[in-house]
């Protein structure tokens, strides 16, 4: 494994799953929190019996999993549920991430992490926080268009998640996804380039992040 390691971040709807895509199509090695998240709770998942101890069986479904709508309800409702749920799953979804990155065989690794910001602890993890940001009223009509939400169930999810100016404080690179495919695979291809350069120690990493 390369010790050049990347996080990649962004808002419900800024495309950050199609970057990653456009990425590991150039040889870099993703490692999906959101999808370790989910094997956790999955049907028998690791995390599930500490939720089940933690919230209660009602929290599981008939299958073993978590049964998401019910503890999105719970922590919309319950301010310290979602703190309770994070302590369960942060460690485990960390560990499980490590264990990934060191068996990678890409060039370089990027971690896909869609709450990097408001985790408070991968920005000392990795090397460089790249950042996918589009303006929000693109995010609520694409995630409106894709998951067939109302606005104000788009509009609540955003209100959760880390702003776009905080997002932007915390990025050593941005991407702009607010255009065309041909303008994003641009920029996906300038920093694969400038992640090359660093991986292999051809540029040096600035020891101050911009």
């Amino acid at each position: 494994m390369s010790a050049f390691t990347v996080g990649l971040t962004g808002g419900i709807g800024s495309g950050k799953s199609v970057v990653a895509k456009l990425f590991a199509a150039r040889g870099a090695t993703i490692v999906d929190t959101d999808q370790i998240a989910h094997s956790m709770t999955g049907p028998n998942g690791p995390a599930m019996p500490a939720i089940v101890t933690e919230f209660g069986a009602q929290y599981a479904d008939a299958h073993g999993a978590l049964d998401r709508a019910k503890m999105r309800a719970l922590v919309f409702s319950d301010p310290t549920a979602k703190a309770r749920l994070e302590a369960i799953l942060h460690p485990r979804i960390r560990d499980a991430a490590l264990a990934a990155a060191a068996a990678a065989t890409g060039a370089y690794v990027m971690y896909d992490v869609p709450l990097l910001v408001e985790s408070g602890t991968w920005k000392e993890r990795v090397s460089r926080v790249l950042v996918v940001d589009c303006p929000e009223d693109v995010q609520v009509s694409r995630v409106m268009a894709r998951n067939g939400l109302a606005e104000s169930q788009v509009l609540a999810i955003m209100a959760n998640q880390a702003t776009r100016a905080q997002r932007a404080a915390a990025a050593d690179d941005i991407i702009n996804n607010g255009g065309k495919l041909d303008a994003l695979e641009e920029q996906v291809a300038h920093f694969h380039d400038l992640y090359l350069a660093f991986s292999a120690g051809t540029i040096t990493i600035p020891s101050q992040r911009l």
